[in-house]
């Protein structure tokens, strides 16, 4: 409705205060991750009644008044094999869109794009390889957050950098994360990105973001005395304007 009343605002997907669920999903992976919290919540929820209706019938009829003679039944084959094979059935079908979103979110198709991310004491890196300029450098930019005091209106607090990694809508991109001092890890909410950042190995991930606007995220492990200080803005934008910004990064 805000979009409707006011054309030129922007959408952020970032935390919001007193939030209990995901953000909204800019990728079908966190589309598939958000599914199965839901079909899992389902399960959950009927295991939950099931068995608080149990131990309250239980309570209720193991008081004397209620049960003056009680039972003698000490061994009952059919509600064994009921309580035994019911769990492993859950968990079975459970399983099947479980690994189908293990090996999803493992698998890079085709990329297109490569993107280097580098973790620092306490910033990122970023290099884009597939580009070089006529000395046949590629793109190579340091991100810092912004700090409290130099912040504009409407900029949010911890979460803004100086250079933003600017990515193409549908399009498979994947990303290069390794670090160069401590563990590191790049984290992005909306984008159903999380891969950690070890020193001396090159750990890697995939998106393909559906739709534009800025995506942040942050460093998610602890990583020394600034590790909530190091941000991490994803801009995605059309095509056009993606070669557009690339232009100008190979001109400067």
């Amino acid at each position: 409705m805000l979009v409707a009343f006011y054309p030129n605002l922007a959408k952020c997907d970032v935390a919001e205060n007193w939030q209990i669920n995901f953000q909204d999903s800019a990728t079908p992976i966190m589309e598939g991750i958000i599914n199965l919290h839901h079909d899992l919540m389902f399960f959950i929820c009927v295991v939950l009644i099931f068995v608080t209706w149990m131990l309250v019938r239980t309570l209720w009829h193991f008081e004397y008044r209620q049960n003056i003679v009680p039972s003698s039944l000490t061994h009952g084959t059919l509600i064994e094999v009921i309580w035994t094979t019911t769990p492993a059935l859950i968990l079975l079908i459970v399983a099947i869109p479980s690994f189908s979103l293990l090996y999803a979110m493992d698998e890079i198709i085709s990329p297109a794009i490569t993107i280097k991310t580098l973790g620092h004491q306490w910033y990122w890196s970023y290099e884009y390889s597939d580009y070089t300029n006529e000395s046949d450098e590629p793109i190579v930019f340091d991100s810092y957050m912004i700090p409290e005091d130099e912040l504009e209106l409407g900029q949010l607090r911890l979460l803004e950098v100086d250079n933003h990694v600017v990515v193409p809508l549908n399009t498979h991109i994947r990303i290069v994360v390794s670090a160069a001092d401590v563990l590191h890890s790049w984290a992005v909410p909306s984008l159903g990105i999380k891969c950690d950042a070890i020193p001396g190995r090159l750990n890697q991930t995939s998106m393909f973001v559906k739709r534009e606007g800025l995506y942040y995220g942050q460093c998610s492990e602890i990583c020394g005395i600034n590790h909530g200080f190091m941000p991490i803005v994803v801009e995605a934008v059309t095509l056009p304007n993606y070669v557009t910004w690339i232009y100008n990064k190979l001109s400067n």
